[in-house]
């Protein structure tokens, strides 16, 4: 069964590696994205945000030269969230791209606030990331 895809995207002025550096570490997390949680801990070599459903588990892939930021989101009840998400070059600064999809069963209402939680929060990260 093929899943729901929206592709949200912010354009940054900045150097697409200073913002791959800034969004790859997951302390700034509070900062530009509170859509995903309160604040962050790291626990051994894992991190965890507090939710509002509660303590989720977070995990980049591996750092790379792609701007490749995937993530893993593993929710209070140990499901587990795939989100693609990129740092794309361009002669102006960067384009950041977040592929939001729609989990089994989720409405339309929460899909679409989610989505705006997204917008919300690459809209923060390019004010946080401009301003600085």
């Amino acid at each position: 069964m093929t899943s729901e895809s929206r592709h949200l995207s912010e354009w940054i002025d900045r150097p697409a590696g200073e913002v791959y550096e800034y969004a790859s570490d997951p302390a700034n997390l509070p900062r530009w994205a509170p859509g995903l949680g309160s604040s962050v801990e790291k626990v051994d070599d894992r991190w965890f945000v507090e939710t509002s459903a509660g303590r989720a588990g977070f995990a980049y892939v591996r750092r790379n030269e792609f701007g490749v930021l995937d993530h893993d989101v593993t929710l209070p009840s140990g499901e587990v969230v795939y989100n693609p998400m990129r740092v794309i070059a361009d002669d102006r600064g960067c384009e950041v791209v977040f592929t939001l999809r729609r989990r089994p069963g989720m409405s339309d209402e929460n899909f679409k606030a989610d989505a705006d939680a997204v917008t919300a929060d690459l809209a923060r990260l390019k004010q946080v990331l401009e301003s600085s």
